[in-house]
């Protein structure tokens, strides 16, 4: 997962010259659950499908001209990434909230994870 290489082929995109913003979210594994419990690691898995569906519902919203997202699927540890996101767009009233749309539905509709405590 190359956070700085995705921003690269945003800015490569054959419409970058309409994005005003580029936005990027790097999920990584932590050591406490969302209930302060110390976890070990978790594992993961994505569906490609879910995933690709995601990003398409993204593209649609208004000002948004392409969405990139890469996933590391199975057993993680603490500290080790797990979704990379970044969206590019017209405006920052668009760039962030399609940023965070699409991690949210990734993290419910395209994505299992247990954590390993």
């Amino acid at each position: 997962m190359n956070i700085e290489q995705m921003i690269k082929t945003m800015k490569g995109h054959s419409e970058s010259s309409k994005m005003g913003m580029i936005a990027s979210h790097l999920g990584l594994v932590r050591e406490t659950s969302l209930k302060g419990d110390p976890v070990k690691g978790i594992t993961v898995h994505f569906d490609p499908d879910a995933i690709g569906k995601i990003i398409k519902d993204a593209k649609e919203m208004s000002g948004i001209i392409e969405v990139l997202v890469d996933t590391c699927d199975g057993e993680l540890q603490v500290g080790d990434e797990i979704m990379a996101v970044v969206v590019g767009g017209d405006i920052r009233d668009h760039v962030f909230p399609a940023l965070i749309k699409t991690v949210a539905r990734i993290k419910k509709e395209g994505s299992l994870k247990k954590e390993e405590f």
